[in-house]
């Protein structure tokens, strides 16, 4: 919608308005939102740099943990949720880089990884 206000973010994270108010208050006063009592919640620039890393990053482990791990895609959209916030940028750095090299120099050996690793309730589909 582009504006969010206190119960749409405690309605979305499954937590009380006032947990919701207190997480709000701490990131006004290192900048990275504007909040203001029952007013809209806005992220600032510095703010939406930081998220705009945060979801690349998300976006990026999903892909890797469906596409190179074989992960079913909701639970590498639920572990990326987890995983972005705690791993190190330059671990991400090299997972993208091992990533694309085995896209790019072993295809096949990348196929028959995922094609012989599947979970178990999808071998049974098969």
């Amino acid at each position: 919608k582009g504006v969010i206000r206190v119960k749409d973010i405690s309605k979305a994270l499954g937590v009380k308005p006032p947990s919701v108010v207190d997480a709000l208050k701490k990131l006004d006063e290192k900048g990275l939102v504007e909040y203001e009592k029952y007013d809209r919640i806005l992220l600032t620039e510095k703010g939406n740099e930081i998220a705009e890393g945060i979801y690349a990053k998300h976006r990026f482990l999903t892909r890797f943990f469906v596409d190179i791990l074989g992960i079913p895609p909701e639970i590498a959209e639920q572990d990326a949720c987890e995983f972005e916030h705690y791993v190190h940028d330059v671990t991400v750095q090299r997972m993208r880089e091992f990533a694309s090299f085995l896209q790019e120099q072993c295809p096949y050996v990348l196929k028959q990884f995922l094609k012989h690793n599947l979970p178990e309730e999808e071998k049974l589909e098969k």
